[in-house]
Parts: structure tokens; sequence; C-alpha cells
């Protein structure tokens, strides 16, 4: 009754979410010439990790050892995604890196689906990634930072692998266990690569700010949404992500794309709209953020 009366909210929820996590990941690249993306990374999954921690306390629930493996392989691959995608983020653009890593849930997406309307999607994400891939002497972008971000596109596609495992857990068990094991990958990374400037006050304040922009509000707006919002609504404006990251990028960090870029970009966003649409019928996926 509540999304009937006002179904605006759970979409500007689901808005919000979104912009939130790409202000914070702009924000956080900033910080990468002082503490360089591994310990950015780290400041940033260790504080979300500390504070979804504080305030969902996960040992209140019981955990099987069996839910503690889905755990912990969730938990592992979100690190590893975040520190990958952290990584493309020095030498790509944030649009663009957004843009790559999503082929990993459309990989997800195409391959659960056999209907013919499914490969016009699959031929707008493979043109999409096409034009933006250094794939011909005229490409700008960095070939290391774009492999990064394909990493973390087969990361995400295992995330919610193997976050569909654990989504018998509580929404707040699974995400502040899952991000304590992330933690274990990223932390001592960062530690390693930016050594004591990591204790800096100015950073540590920074770090704390970040993981609360980019993912304890993110998260937050995104549980209120998935309960107000039919799976599909949510999915096409997770969709729209590529496209806000970029349009932030261009504001805060001043990364201009250029016209193909943008129409590789709307290719991309087009397949993942698309794909969401032709699902309805489909068992519901979990949507999740990134980035």
């Amino acid at each position: 009754m509540e999304s009937q009366k006002s179904p605006w909210l759970p979409a500007l929820a689901v808005l919000g979410s979104v912009t939130s996590l790409c202000i914070g990941t702009s924000f956080a690249k900033k910080l990468f010439p002082i503490v360089g993306a591994e310990g950015t990374s780290a400041l940033r999954v260790g504080f979300s990790a500390l504070v979804l921690l504080l305030f969902w306390r996960p040992w209140r629930w019981p955990l099987s050892r069996r839910d503690a493996g889905f755990v912990i392989r969730y938990g592992l691959t979100l690190g590893v995604m975040n520190l990958l995608f952290y990584m493309a983020l020095r030498t790509i653009p944030f649009g663009l890196a957004v843009a790559i890593e999503f082929s990993g849930p459309l990989a997800v997406a195409m391959l659960s689906s056999r209907r013919p309307m499914d490969f016009v999607w699959l031929a707008s994400a493979i043109a999409g990634l096409a034009m933006l891939l250094p794939l011909g002497q005229q490409s700008t972008l960095d070939p290391t930072g774009v492999m990064f971000a394909l990493g973390a596109a087969v990361c995400w596609a295992l995330y919610i692998l193997f976050g569909k495992q654990a989504g018998h857990l509580h929404a707040g068990h699974s995400v502040s266990l899952g991000l304590v094991a992330a933690s274990l990958v990223v932390v001592p990374f960062g530690v390693y690569h930016a050594g004591a400037r990591l204790l800096d006050p100015m950073i540590l304040l920074a770090g704390v700010g970040i993981a609360i922009v980019s993912s304890a509000i993110p998260m937050s707006l995104e549980m209120m949404a998935l309960k107000r919002l039919p799976s599909q609504t949510f999915g096409i404006m997770v969709s729209l992500e590529p496209a806000v990251a970029s349009l932030l990028a261009m504001l805060l960090l001043g990364e201009h794309l250029t016209g193909h870029q943008w129409l590789a970009i709307g290719f991309i966003v087009l397949a993942s709209i698309g794909s969401t649409v032709t699902a309805r019928r489909a068992r519901p996926e979990a949507v999740e953020l990134a980035g």
C-alpha cells in the first residue's frame, strides 16, 4: 500500500543509492595520489566492515559451517572485486570502468536466459564493449586499466552467484560478515602499499567518510528500495549507474568522455535495461552495487 501511495520514494532511494556510491568513489579517487588505489580500497572496505559490524551486530545470529563457507566465498570475491576496480580507476575514467565492470552481471543475466530477444541485448553489450576495449590502434584507454576492470567484472559475476548461495541469510548478517572477509583481502594490500600514511588522522577521517558515502548509505537505501520496488524496476534503475558515474566523474573529477565513449556507455546501459525487462518471467535475481 505504501509503495502505491508514494512509488517515487523507493525510486528516489535507488537513484540516491547509485548517486551516493558514485560520489563516494569519485572522492575516493582523489586519495590515490596520497595512499594509492590499494590504500584507498583498504580504507573503504575496512571502515565499511567496521561500520556495518557495529550497526548490524551479526554475532546475534547463528551461523552454520556451511553458511560460513558461503559468506566467506561471497566476501573474498567482494574484496578482490573492489581492489581490482580501484586499480582500474588509476588509469581509466570512472564511468568507463563502471561500464566495463557491468559486463559481469550482464553475462550472468544472459547465460540464465535463452529468449531470442536476449541476443539483441547481447549484441548491444558486445558493441558497447568493443567500442571501449583497446582493440585498435586508435584506442586511448590504458590496456592494464581495462584488464583490471574486466577482472572486476568477472568478480562481480562470481559475487552475484556466491551471493545467491547466502541469500537465505539476513541481508545485514551476510553483508557485514562478507565485508569482514573482504577486508582480509584488501586491507593487507593497502597496508603493504601505503604503510604509515594510512594512520594520518585526516586520511583516516576521509576513509570513514568514503566508507559511509560509498557503502553504508547506498546499502541502506538499496535495502529499503528492494522491499518496495519490483525487482524489474530496481534492476532498470541500477542499470543507469554507468551513465550516472560518467556524469559525476565529469563534474567532480573533470573526466570528459568523447562522443564515441558516451555512445558505448549507451549501448551497455541499453543492454542492461533490456535484459532486465525481458527477464521479468525468469526467477528473480539479486542485483548488487559495486564500485
